[in-house]
């Protein structure tokens, strides 16, 4: 292994690939992939069951395919972010044990970027004609279909979006799925609720001034600069500054092509264009990282204007569904540091010792535990239990503080804990009026409360986001085929090891599904675009549009 404490953060992201590798953390399949179809179950084998943390790789697919045969020169890498903590520390450039502390100082001491006029990414660039003529635009890229057997389209997931405020001149980035729609078109969703995405309130500025909103979709960068997408940063704060303080080194920006945005200059791939901020399109359904399928809402409508790329790029996928994922991994220790932040210096919680996130299925969000010293007054554990609840709307619906002799990261620990440390009327609160942050929208009623138990299903849903059975069966065959070449550790599945319908799942979206994976998704863009509506708030569940008696379960 590479000694990380000797390393710095990579600036590019080809760089981070070759230490990867150099670390035994990369393995290259040379053996023919398709991207719609065997890509993302073959990567979510070594996220299910008794697969160790610290086995987990990095893959490089170097000989793609699509579901039609289609064949692309760019090899696609999955997991080369944040398969693990220690792929993720290696892209950040400290050892795991550091990241909480780099973290909080890339955010108290941002380093703004360097502006360069000549940049790797603008290697090659398609614009015009070359957008929509066959084999052409987005039709270049080896995108994967994330959940096959669900999702409606091969989707754009390890993206770092950037969107600027129209008022003051902020960039915002962040990290939002997009799915193909037509060589030149995507259709984006920037999550609209409470404490949601950075990118909608600029949307809604755009959508003031009655002009689209210019728009950059960045693929494969220095992971500095990716992991701060994700991260809910103060929305004043420049995240290529925050990407920079991680680095501990002003980072390179250029100037997109088509529209009025800087970009990484060492971008793998970007994605330009405007997103139109009066009709929006029917989006979805996608393998949601709450663990269950985002069905069909109306979301943003995304045209192209150019393509940019190195001569010879890498495409980087994240895969993301039911936690724990890459995208658990890369919110994991910056959510963890701001909520320690929060606790220790805005509130000044006497003998707090951490906060973990739980992870695994429930999403990070959702449950809290909140690590006390022996001996910390009970009304210093209590606001803490207020103050974790209430930092984002979207975090903390459960919080549990424990002793310092329980480990946050054994569930076995904290029910012991909880069985003989609490006494359940007097040691609980239950708070009503909790907004109804990230899950599911099938049986959703909007609101929510703090501290509900009840783990059963209770009404129809909709299906649970892994690739469908026969997706993930073959994924396990190719799995066995490269156990004895690359020396792969035998698989342990554990159910749900593979997605399957929960009660809300309609014919069309199985079409929508079922043609994704034969390679003619773009034929689910025809019918969503000329379904399209204004009038409407990004978000909206189409159904309740197209079919307004229909219910929700």
């Amino acid at each position: 292994m590479i000694d990380q404490t000797k390393q710095s953060a990579p600036g590019d992201f080809q760089v981070h690939l070759a230490q990867l590798e150099a670390a035994g953390l990369l393995v290259r399949i040379d053996r023919p992939i398709c991207k719609d179809t065997e890509i993302h179950p073959l990567m979510r084998c070594q996220f299910l069951g008794s697969y160790a943390e610290a086995d987990r790789r990095a893959f490089m697919f170097t000989n793609v395919h699509g579901a039609k045969g289609e064949t692309y020169d760019i090899p696609v890498v999955v997991g080369a972010l944040a398969a693990s903590n220690e792929i993720y520390a290696m892209g950040m450039g400290v050892p795991v044990d550091k990241l909480a502390e780099v973290w909080l100082k890339g955010i108290a001491n941002p380093i703004p970027p360097e502006f360069v006029e000549h940049a790797a990414c603008h290697e090659v660039v398609i614009t015009g004609d070359d957008l929509t003529k066959p084999g052409g635009g987005l039709d270049l890229l080896p995108i994967p279909i994330s959940t096959p057997g669900f999702d409606a389209a091969p989707y754009l997931t390890a993206t770092l979006c950037i969107t600027k405020d129209p008022e003051t001149g902020i960039r915002n980035m962040g990290t939002y799925r997009a799915g193909l729609k037509a060589r030149d078109r995507l259709g984006v969703r920037m999550a609209s609720r409470l404490s949601g995405a950075g990118g909608y309130a600029h949307w809604l500025k755009y959508q003031k001034l009655k002009q689209p909103m210019p728009i950059a979709i960045v693929v494969g960068c220095s992971p500095v600069v990716l992991f701060t997408g994700p991260q809910k940063l103060a929305v004043d704060q420049d995240e290529m500054a925050v990407a920079g303080g991680l680095a501990g080194r002003a980072l390179r920006v250029t100037k997109a092509k088509t529209i009025d945005l800087e970009i990484p200059a060492d971008a793998e791939i970007v994605i330009e264009g405007f997103i139109d901020t009066e009709l929006l399109e029917p989006e979805g359904p996608f393998g949601e990282s709450h663990g269950h399928i985002a069905l069909e809402d109306y979301n943003m409508s995304m045209r192209v204007t150019a393509i940019t790329m190195k001569k010879k790029p890498v495409f980087a996928s994240v895969l993301s569904e039911v936690t724990p994922s890459e995208s658990s991994i890369l919110k994991k220790s910056a959510y963890e540091a701001l909520f320690v932040q929060h606790l220790r210096r805005d509130l000044d919680i006497k003998g707090i010792k951490n906060v973990v996130m739980h992870e695994p299925l429930t999403n990070l969000r959702k449950v809290i535990f909140l690590q006390f010293v022996h001996g910390a007054p009970k009304t210093e554990v209590w606001r803490g239990l207020q103050g974790a609840s209430t930092l984002q709307a979207q975090c903390g619906k459960i919080v549990i503080a424990v002793s310092e002799d329980i480990d946050p990261l054994n569930t076995d620990a904290i029910f012991w804990s909880l069985t003989y440390r609490s006494d359940p009327i007097a040691d609980t609160m239950l708070i009503p009026h909790r907004a109804g942050g990230h899950g599911p929208k099938a049986g959703a009623g909007g609101g929510d409360s703090t501290m509900l138990i009840d783990a059963t299903l209770k009404h129809p849903t909709s299906p649970l986001a892994l690739p469908a059975k026969p997706f993930m069966e073959n994924a396990q065959n190719i799995w066995n085929e490269l156990r004895g070449a690359h020396n792969l550790p035998p698989l342990q599945m554990k159910a749900p090891w593979h997605g399957y319908d929960l009660g809300d799942w309609a014919a069309d979206w199985q079409v929508f599904a079922d043609k994704a994976t034969q390679g003619n998704w773009e034929a689910n863009g025809v019918n969503t675009f000329a379904r399209r509506r204004s009038g409407l708030k990004p978000e909206t569940p189409v159904r309740l549009v197209e079919n307004p008696g229909a219910k929700t379960h």
